[in-house]
């Protein structure tokens, strides 16, 4: 047996390499080789001891790493009771469930419980095909995942040619565009299910103009068609609401839940329906099930988080330190890199810069890592560098991202001085 100590930088990066992904190993060392090995907050550790402000995450990271609520559930849990029968009823998942109903729009009262993202978008194209609604219409640009119900509809060529063929009767229009969408659901009316992000996150952080989801509503209401919305990523606060649909009065059939749902100690998503869309199921509990579906600890973590998000104001939060941050980055950019093409934007705690070149944007990712910022690139878009810090931060946590984001960004344009000048000239 080993323990942790007993695995060193290279032995993690050998382990790595034999027993998992390569590639995976290869993209570490291009970014320096560090090792993760703590977390708490807004602030993960690696091996050698230096500390880095999370800014990435992917968006998991909502109520910041181990915050004490989270953790207190689900210690508890773990000591009583973690792994369900299946056959017997878990109070811990009738009391997520319960919460977490709470927080959505009304009439979005029934739950599927699972362990990813991309399994709660599979679990919504089974309500919409068991609704009669066998073709599905995506957003070009969106992400919804990667098993090959969830990658038909995220719409890469890159990530989808080499699995092909897909789910058949599949549609893309795009992101903004409700004259494109209507004109489609107009030729299949009562047969399309809708999939759509109120924001896209891995597309870029693109934002679209207000009163599109309410158009693309209406538009679903008029053709019969099912709406899907996916607030993986952007639900839960994230965008300075407790959901991106709570912005225009949004209801739709399907609600999807996950990354920040799990408090960041636990992975687990979810399916929210409407009882209409979800009778199927009521009526069949078999025919949709999988094994850690609401497991205890897991459900505890959904306590825990929706415990964590009300009782420390981390909605609001999020809004006033994303409109803050936001600024700052813009005007950080305009001061170092006017000349670059770029630009920035965000919705609350869920905010991208984007340059017209994307090395540019692989540049300062790598120098963010280097002045101990974590941040991510998007899968969508390589020429976005995508912050999704957590709410819990302090002023203090702010201020060195502020202050280390401006070093990154000058010494960026240090790098660049020959792009700089062929591009404004």
């Amino acid at each position: 047996m080993h323990n942790d100590e007993t695995f060193d930088d290279a032995r993690v990066s050998a382990a790595y390499r034999r027993t998992m992904s390569s590639g995976r190993a290869r993209l570490a060392e291009v970014l320096g080789g560090q090792v993760e090995v703590e977390s708490s907050g807004a602030w993960v550790t690696t091996s050698d001891g230096r500390t880095y402000f999370n800014a990435g995450g992917y968006g998991v990271f909502i109520t910041g790493a181990r915050h004490a609520t989270v953790v207190r559930e689900v210690e508890r849990q773990l000591h009583r009771h973690p792994i369900g029968t299946r056959i017997f009823l878990d109070p811990a998942a009738a009391r997520a469930g319960e919460l977490l109903t709470s927080v959505t729009p009304p009439g979005l009262d029934r739950i599927h419980f699972s362990g990813s993202g991309t399994e709660a978008v599979e679990a919504a194209i089974k309500l919409a095909r068991l609704g009669g609604r066998r073709r599905l219409v995506s957003m070009a640009g969106g992400y919804h995942g990667k098993t090959l119900g969830a990658l038909s509809v995220t719409a890469k060529a890159t990530f989808q040619e080499p699995f092909r063929p897909l789910l058949p009767d599949v549609a893309h229009v795009p992101f903004g565009d409700t004259a494109a969408l209507t004109a489609y659901l107009a030729r299949y009316p009562g047969e399309v299910c809708v999939i759509v992000e109120p924001v896209q996150g891995e597309g870029g952080v693109v934002i679209p103009r207000p009163g599109y989801l309410g158009e693309v509503r209406a538009a679903c209401s008029q053709y019969g068609a099912l709406l899907v919305v996916d607030e993986i990523q952007t639900g839960l606060g994230r965008l300075g609401t407790w959901w991106g649909v709570d912005a225009e009065g949004v209801r739709p059939d399907i609600l999807l839940s996950g990354k920040a749902l799990g408090g960041a100690v636990m992975p687990v998503a979810a399916t929210i329906a409407t009882p209409e869309v979800f009778a199927v199921l009521d009526r069949d509990p078999v025919l949709h099930t999988s094994t850690f579906s609401a497991a205890p600890i897991a459900m505890a973590a959904v306590c825990g988080a929706i415990r964590a998000i009300r009782e420390d104001g981390l909605v609001e939060r999020a809004a006033s330190l994303g409109s803050r941050i936001t600024a700052d980055l813009a005007r950080i950019t305009s001061a170092h890199l006017a000349h670059h093409r770029h630009e920035v934007r965000g919705a609350g705690l869920l905010i991208g810069v984007e340059f017209a070149d994307p090395s540019m944007a692989a540049d300062l990712f790598i120098s963010l890592i280097g002045n101990d910022v974590v941040a991510n690139l998007s899968l969508n878009s390589d020429n976005v560098v995508r912050f999704t810090p957590p709410a819990t931060m302090t002023d203090s946590d702010v201020d060195f991202f502020i202050e280390r984001f401006d070093r990154a960004a000058r010494q960026v344009a240090e790098r660049n001085p020959e792009y700089e000048v062929l591009t404004h000239a």
